[in-house]
């Protein structure tokens, strides 16, 4: 028998072999994406912890005192809140709604001042030029790096030396400006002006106040919502500084609740609680309004970055 050989055909020489496609799978992106049980369980347990501490304060607002020491712990609502909420506003020891209006003229104040003067510092330190500029942007951030604690005493003497002891503005003109907000503007002005637009307004013979007010304040505004909800939450939260320079007549609202523990042997958890419930919703109330135009105008910096 003869072998018989099969020639294959000669392959032309412009012809390349064909690999194989690969296939795209979108299996184990899905796969990545899918929420397992084990996230299900973590997110839902973060959202307990998270949440009931705030659920079981307005629980007790609207018990009596007794609820606070109650265990198993009351997980319903009570019929006291009315008159819990009296007691509240006819204490005189406390003066609370003297503190409410007090903590809101301060916060906001402490607000618009930090955004106004730390924007306008940050876009000194970043697109002027002049001697110490270098020194000046260190020094602001080794203020970031000092403990508040560490200002007390030194703050306490010159509170004295201005008479400004148990005054509303002993709480606002210390903290007009901020190290962190100053670093925040100077890093959002470096990342999202550019220096032609600079010279172009001064071409147009734009003064450098002119630049800021026309030019670069309008691109500040995602960076100026977030310091300004940051900055308005720590000054509505301050409780150290203000016990230590302001008065019982004259408080702010954190000052208020310290006061309605009158006694150390008998406290009102209830009316207490109250308190703090009242003190919390400003927050609550600027949380939900604000709080997707804030991630919102986090993720517009991040994206212009």
């Amino acid at each position: 028998m003869t072998a018989t050989t099969i020639e294959r055909p000669a392959r032309p020489h412009d012809e390349r072999p064909r690999r194989p496609r690969r296939r795209r799978s979108g299996g184990g992106l899905r796969r990545m994406r899918q929420a397992t049980p084990l996230t299900y369980f973590a997110l839902i347990l973060t959202f307990v912890l998270s949440v009931f501490p705030l659920w079981w304060m307005i629980v007790v607002a609207t018990r009596t005192t007794t609820a606070a020491s109650q265990f198993p712990p009351a997980l319903l609502p009570g019929g006291n809140l009315v008159d819990n909420v009296g007691r509240l506003f006819t204490n005189n020891s406390a003066n609370f709604l003297t503190g409410l209006m007090n903590s809101i003229i301060a916060s906001t104040t402490v607000a618009a001042s930090v955004v106004f003067f730390c924007s306008l510092a940050g876009f000194a330190l970043a697109k002027l030029q002049f001697k110490g500029r270098g020194f000046f942007t260190v020094a602001v951030v080794v203020t970031m790096a000092v403990p508040v604690q560490i200002g007390l005493v030194p703050l306490l003497i010159l509170m004295d030396w201005l008479n400004w002891r148990g005054d509303l503005q002993s709480v606002i003109v210390p903290f007009m400006v901020s190290g962190f907000g100053v670093f925040l503007m100077r890093q959002y002005v470096l990342q999202t002006i550019p220096d032609d637009l600079m010279e172009a307004a001064r071409i147009d013979g734009c003064s450098t106040f002119r630049i800021y007010w026309s030019v670069v304040l309008p691109a500040l505004r995602p960076a100026m919502v977030v310091l300004g909800l940051l900055t308005f939450m720590q000054t509505w939260n301050e409780f150290i500084w203000a016990l230590a320079v302001l008065t019982p007549d004259n408080p702010t609202v954190q000052f208020s609740i310290q006061q309605l523990n009158e006694s150390a042997y008998s406290r009102d958890f209830a009316l207490m609680f109250t308190g703090a419930t009242f003190a919390t919703l400003p927050l609550l109330i600027i949380f939900f309004v604000f709080g997707r135009q804030l991630v919102g105008r986090i993720m517009e910096g991040a994206i212009k970055a």
